[in-house]
């Protein structure tokens, strides 16, 4: 079946025939996991390769995970880690203009990673933080810490142990810390991270 599906998607990933064309593209930055669903508990169906294009199918609302592919042979990414071009600028997904013409999809029954387990819709406010002020990023990556290395993947949404040592960004309510070599922005009360940089 993971096979089965790996082919769909791969087919659809650079079909640059036709009304293809028309198709939004996005393109990896760094090997990505592509997810069976909108969110890291859903399993890995397949990787998109760092500089691979894929067809982009749309996004949810309000939420950070895209799908590309067709309804039919879908997979799930996270936008922070892919570019598209929009107005003849290449930028992050997630960073998209709001008129950037991107299908919002509906997903009836799924459950999100910002969704309790049991299926009722309540969002966790520090997961969908707005991308944070160039100034707090510029902070960040001019100021970096000792990185800490865990085995989880370093994503949104994920929880921080609290050995995790937070590092103050002046005048702003949220920390960081540099996870397995990157920087991220946690929410000091959850320790979640709710933004990863480049």
């Amino acid at each position: 079946m993971r096979t089965l599906l790996l082919s769909a998607i791969a087919g659809t990933l650079v079909a640059m025939s036709g009304a293809a064309w028309a198709d939004t593209l996005v393109s990896a930055d760094r090997d990505l996991n592509m997810r069976a669903g909108p969110g890291s508990r859903y399993p890995v169906v397949g990787v998109l390769a760092a500089g691979q294009t894929a067809v982009l199918d749309g996004c949810l609302q309000g939420s950070k995970w895209c799908a590309v592919g067709n309804a039919d042979n879908r997979a799930w990414i996270n936008s922070d880690y892919v570019t598209s071009e929009f107005s003849g600028r290449r930028v992050v997904l997630t960073e998209r203009p709001v008129d950037s013409g991107v299908t919002v999809i509906e997903t009836p029954g799924v459950v999100m990673d910002d969704e309790l387990s049991t299926g009722s819709v309540v969002q966790d406010d520090d997961t969908d933080l707005p991308l944070p002020p160039m100034e707090v990023r510029s902070y960040v990556r001019t100021n970096a810490v000792d990185p800490i290395y865990i085995q989880d993947e370093v994503r949104t949404g994920a929880t921080l142990p609290d050995t995790v040592v937070l590092s103050e960004v002046p005048g702003y309510d949220y920390r960081y810390a540099y996870v397995n070599g990157e920087p991220v922005i946690v929410s000091p009360s959850s320790r979640h991270i709710v933004y990863v940089g480049e």
